[in-house]
């Protein structure tokens, strides 16, 4: 069960959410100059938001790369210049080595995928989050709401200062999935801290 990549995704989400809300407060204390103690309930509500809010980020992922994948197969350079060469022999070793195609940056894929991600992901990740966040400190559903409208944008554009730049090196550059997660895992942190912080303020 814990072998579950969906499962270690939101232990360790989760784990970082509450050391990025533990070290907000740190860095809260230090500005104010008062005496530091970690108030347990905000670092709860935040592990009760990632613990719900993980599996569906972990699922649209699958789901975008299921319909934009990322890399693609392609002709590799050996078998376009035995082709180009009409070298039928180097082309039948080629394809007898499983050589003839290459996985490659798929461009439109990587373009489509980061703009339907930063755009239905982020204001739908932006509105759980106020919405979870709100109704875990007693606010009622219309009392989240109008939270919404009023704290949206200002978190929406904080995070585009953020998340295209994790998002892009994720599509473009990093092809294994532990580099990804260790990628997002550190951005998450910051962001985390981030929230904390806007959680915390009046």
């Amino acid at each position: 069960m814990l072998s579950s990549p969906i499962i270690r995704a939101t232990i360790q989400s989760c784990l970082l959410s509450a050391s990025s809300n533990v070290l907000a407060q740190t860095i809260s204390s230090y500005r104010t100059n008062s005496p530091y103690t970690i108030a347990w309930t905000p670092v709860l509500h935040f592990i009760i938001y990632t613990a719900l809010n993980c599996p569906p980020n972990f699922l649209w992922q699958q789901f975008l790369e299921s319909l934009f994948p990322s890399r693609t197969l392609h002709p590799s350079s050996a078998a376009i210049a035995a082709a180009s060469s009409n070298d039928d022999k180097e082309l039948d070793s080629e394809q007898a080595a499983h050589s003839i195609v290459e996985p490659r940056l798929n461009r439109r894929n990587t373009v489509l995928k980061f703009l339907i991600d930063q755009s239905a992901g982020g204001a739908a990740n932006t509105i759980a989050f106020i919405m979870i966040m709100a109704g875990l400190r007693g606010a009622s559903l219309e009392e989240a709401w109008n939270l919404v409208q009023f704290e949206f944008w200002p978190l929406m554009s904080a995070g585009a200062r953020l998340w295209p730049l994790v998002s892009l090196v994720n599509f473009t550059v990093l092809e294994s999935v532990e580099a990804r997660n260790l990628l997002g895992s550190l951005a998450g942190m910051a962001w985390g801290v981030y929230l904390s912080l806007v959680a915390a303020s009046p």
